[in-house]
């Protein structure tokens, strides 16, 4: 059952925390529904969890703009690719977006926003690992770049966010992760998945991204 998968990892999370010695910052979780559907996802929506993310916008407003209405407190993350074209609607629906990577969508972003009277809640991107094939912004151009947002764009920057690189070495890059959050003085750390949300949490996560454990495979 959906909900016991749930309760099983904010009981793991608890265990851990307390074993790091950090029970004062427990992160929150994000269910990742992506190609699930509704139905799929109303169970934990009843069971009062909150934070739930979609990684394309489309699917996002298919399924989440009426139950958005009917349920006030939840909390819409788009933690997948932001194209400039869809930025309108995702400042439309969201509460935060996980992967702001570049200038020209930190521009958008602004514009939008402005227009709708919206202040989302924002993180960078960061290429952590500086793989060729991943967006974001490099480490050593992090805190320049927030400086541009927050001061010439006047976006809301919480926090930071990776995706490392898949080579089972994902720990020594959540403590560089940690390490920048800390240099560019941020509240947040968007990182950890299904397989690696315990590493991302002993450095400081204070939210993980959670879809293949709690929902399954996907279709």
């Amino acid at each position: 059952m959906i909900i016991n998968k749930l309760t099983s990892i904010e009981n793991e999370i608890q265990l851990k925390i307390n074993e790091f010695g950090i029970s004062n910052s427990k992160p929150k979780i994000i269910a990742v529904s992506k190609t699930f559907s509704i139905s799929h996802i109303l169970p934990l929506i009843n069971h009062g969890h909150l934070h739930f993310g979609e990684n394309k916008v489309q699917d996002a407003l298919e399924k989440w703009l009426s139950i958005k209405t009917d349920h006030k407190k939840l909390k819409l993350h788009m933690v997948g690719k932001l194209q400039t074209n869809k930025v309108k609607h995702a400042v439309e629906l969201f509460d935060y977006i996980h992967s702001l990577d570049n200038l020209k969508l930190a521009n958008k972003l602004s514009s939008e926003q402005q227009k709708r009277g919206k202040n989302l809640k924002i993180f960078i991107q960061v290429n952590i690992g500086g793989e060729s094939q991943k967006s974001g912004i490099s480490p050593e151009k992090a805190e320049e770049f927030y400086k541009i947002c927050v001061n010439d764009l006047n976006l809301n920057i919480v926090g930071l966010m990776c995706l490392p690189p898949n080579d089972n070495s994902s720990e020594s890059f959540f403590s560089k992760m940690q390490t920048l959050k800390k240099t560019i003085n941020l509240k947040e750390l968007s990182m950890g998945m299904s397989g690696d949300y315990i590493e991302a949490i002993k450095h400081g996560a204070t939210y993980v991204r959670i879809g293949t454990k709690i929902f399954g495979d996907r279709t």
